[in-house]
């Protein structure tokens, strides 16, 4: 999966500024911190914990680290 391709699904009304299915850019972008500092993370972008694209699913408030034995980040309420 290339960057392009991740930009335009982030580039989708789901994850527009506002979306009910989103967390807040802060919270957005400490999620990606922790995910970029662990050593699950291959290519920049994908997880080898579940094979999820991290900038995609950091994005959604439903979604959580994989890690087996302690996340990295919980869901968001």
């Amino acid at each position: 999966m290339t960057e392009e391709r991740i930009d335009k699904i982030l580039s989708s009304p789901m994850f527009r500024p506002g979306s009910v299915y989103c967390v807040p850019d802060a919270v957005y972008e400490e999620r990606l911190a922790r995910c970029r500092a662990c050593p699950k993370l291959i290519d920049g972008h994908t997880c080898v914990a579940c094979g999820c694209l991290v900038r995609i699913t950091a994005k959604l408030k439903e979604k959580r680290c994989p890690l087996p034995g302690g996340a990295e980040w919980e869901t968001y309420a």
